[in-house]
């Protein structure tokens, strides 16, 4: 099984995690910026793409996909570049995952999806051990989130509407063609989140307001519906009784598919 690590980065040259944890990774950049990312980033594989592919995190997204399987590849990987490491529950304990352990695992569980006839593959949401439930290693049925995805050859593509909930539409659009997803719930990703307060520059963080998240919501609500996607908007009572404006910037996400 062939295949290849991927990750997108954007105005992010001295930032890029993933290749201290993944140094064979190929960084898709703009061309504009390619020489300051070489600079950065001595003997890491950097791509330079045309200018106008970046910029919009689905436009790039879809221009590896495209790529990679024109080459034959068997499956694509696609990584956050702000990935520190994969970690995994086991024994009421959790460890690291070496890089070496990683290549052998994302070839493993490739085979695994595989198997499963789902076009796409991840991990737990978060590192919380509370998230992780023994009794149920994996799912069929949930989401997966964009900091690691692994596509096996498809034809569906990454709707450039939404650049900042990309991730949310791809698995809702696999889940109601392919019906279904494998998500391992042992194991799970540690990156530095985007957005505010998190100390991040370049890729989507300057786009990432509330306003702009509200919008994103709605966008993918009206594409989907109401029963499937879901999101919070209301006021809630602070402890000086002030009306405040409640707003989840993730949705929540029923898709109805029985099984895992």
């Amino acid at each position: 099984m062939n295949v290849s690590i991927n990750s997108p980065s954007y105005k992010r040259a001295g930032g890029v995690d993933t290749l201290k944890y993944l140094p064979e990774c190929k960084i898709w950049v703009c061309e504009t910026e390619a020489e300051e990312y070489e600079k950065e980033n001595r003997g890491a594989n950097i791509i330079a793409c045309k200018k106008g592919i970046q910029g919009n995190k689905c436009r790039i997204l879809n221009h590896i996909l495209d790529i990679e399987f024109k080459r034959g590849i068997d499956a694509v990987a696609i990584l956050d570049d702000d990935i520190q490491y994969f970690g995994y529950h086991e024994q009421k304990k959790q460890f690291k995952m070496s890089a070496d352990f990683f290549r052998i695992w994302v070839q493993k569980y490739t085979f695994l999806a595989q198997e499963f006839g789902v076009k796409i593959w991840g991990v737990n949401l978060n590192a919380d051990k509370q998230s992780y439930l023994e009794y149920i290693p994996f799912n069929l049925t949930l989401i997966i989130l964009g900091p690691f995805m692994v596509h096996l050859k498809h034809d569906l593509r990454f709707d450039e509407r939404f650049p900042t909930k990309d991730d949310y539409d791809m698995s809702i659009q696999q889940l109601n063609k392919y019906r279904g997803i494998l998500r391992l719930n042992k194991f799970f990703y540690v990156n530095k989140m985007a957005g505010s307060g998190s100390g991040q520059i370049g890729g989507q963080s300057a786009m990432r307001n509330l306003k702009h998240e509200e919008e994103q919501n709605k966008g993918l609500q009206g594409k989907w519906g109401s029963k499937i996607v879901r999101y919070d908007l209301n006021e809630s009572r602070s402890h000086s009784m002030r009306k405040r404006k409640k707003f989840d910037i993730n949705p929540v996400v029923r898709v109805p598919i029985k099984g895992v």
